[in-house]
């Protein structure tokens, strides 16, 4: 390697090496590079100050467990979570210090070929890297972490729009049995003629709402229903709400919800539930209503055989949607403040469409599709439909970044 004709003793020498600093060097001689090592693909420095941050934090961390008299499980656990940021970023760091020392080489005309070379190869590993840090250090989802609620109900369509429905329900429930994520189906009011009209499924799993957040929106199915007897293709669609849990489904968690509203501010209503469900439905008030004066959200649940969880079921869904309106607020506040327009990946009409003549699943918000319709409805490839909408979540986070430092 050509670096060792130099050394590298001078560069290790010193622990608190300034990235910015070395990026500024190369950013002054960008003259004396050639064409390709001036397409050298930098952290943003945003990003730069949250790894060096993290980094900070890794560092406390290991001394509080070398000192520590007995194992702790939650630090351990954070280590090993910084750990890989902490490696990447370090690696990010000696790889854009080689840049000063291969800069040298330029100017000497018997080694600015070899140094050209190495440069190739050392702008792929920063580029490479970049991508690794980009995914890691962009600001989380606020919800990240928690499980998650989901709302499906028809839209437009009729009777094909409530059993489209029902598909997208047995769509998620197959997603999370994939991943082995536990799941339940909280409600659930079933139409006479097929499909549903309403149901809410909660996934259990944290941090199952950091994959499910962008299915949020309207979905679209284009088929020829069973009952068109002319072959045509009718257009349905269906909307889905997701949410993060907050708190829990017990009597406890019930009353801690309560406790934090102001008096007044919630109405609460009790009553027998109705539909199937035999003696006790007809002879106990088990379903429970809420109303949420200020906002007018009403939250229903009847499904369970107790007062106390339904109520409790009730108030988590209510504390849910709350919290996910207030999300939302703060998202469309930071987009207003942005000078340039770019997509959104908040809700949308139809983000998705769900084409069976053509077996083709399209994503309108970053343009993918996939042609294995059967397999996503079932959620084994739902996935790859996510970890495009990733993608696309990260490059506009990105842009949002970049924005703030120019």
């Amino acid at each position: 390697m050509i670096l060792s004709q130099l050394g590298r003793t001078a560069r290790n020498a010193s622990a608190k090496y300034s990235i910015s600093n070395s990026y500024r060097s190369f950013s002054a001689n960008r003259r004396l590079y050639s064409s390709e090592t001036s397409e050298i693909k930098f952290l943003p420095g945003l990003l730069c100050k949250r790894a060096e941050k993290i980094c900070d934090e890794y560092n406390k961390l290991e001394k509080e467990a070398s000192n520590a008299q007995t194992y702790n499980s939650e630090v351990s656990t954070k280590l090993v979570k910084l750990g890989s940021i902490v490696n990447n970023y370090r690696e990010y760091e000696s790889s854009v210090s080689e840049i000063d020392d291969l800069r040298q080489m330029f100017s000497d005309p018997s080694l600015k070929a070899e140094a050209e070379e190495e440069m190739k190869s050392l702008t792929e590993s920063i580029k490479t890297l970049v991508d690794k840090l980009q995914s890691r250090l962009l600001p989380p989802h606020i919800f990240s972490d928690n499980a998650c609620i989901l709302e499906l109900r028809p839209g437009v369509g009729g009777s094909e729009a409530m059993i489209f429905t029902e598909d997208l329900l047995h769509m998620y429930q197959g997603y999370a049995t994939e991943n082995k994520w536990p799941f339940q189906v909280v409600s659930l009011t079933p139409n006479s003629a097929g499909g549903i009209t309403e149901a809410i499924l909660s996934v259990d799993k944290p941090g199952s709402y950091e994959k499910f957040q962008y299915e949020a929106g309207v979905h679209r199915v284009q088929r020829v229903p069973a009952t068109e007897s002319k072959g045509r293709t009718h257009t349905s669609t269906a909307a889905v709400v997701v949410l993060p849990q907050l708190g829990g489904d017990s009597e406890a968690d019930a009353e801690a919800s309560e406790r934090k509203y102001a008096p007044g501010e919630v109405h609460i209503e009790v009553m027998r539930a109705r539909g199937a469900g035999g003696q006790h439905v007809n002879r106990t008030e088990s379903a429970v209503r809420i109303t949420h004066i200020p906002s007018g959200i009403v939250v229903s649940m009847q499904d369970a055989r107790s007062q106390h969880k339904n109520k409790a079921k009730a108030f988590q869904i209510l504390d849910s949607r709350l919290a996910e309106i207030e999300r939302v607020k703060r998202v469309e506040f930071e987009k207003s403040k942005r000078t340039a327009q770019v997509s959104s990946t908040g809700r949308s009409d139809k983000i998705r469409t769900y084409n069976y003549v053509q077996k083709r699943v399209t994503d309108h918000r970053c343009g993918f599709s996939m042609y294995n319709l059967d397999e996503c409805m079932t959620g084994k490839r739902l996935e790859e439909v996510i970890q495009a909408m990733e993608k696309h979540d990260q490059i506009e986070k990105m842009e949002m970044l970049l924005e703030q430092e120019t």
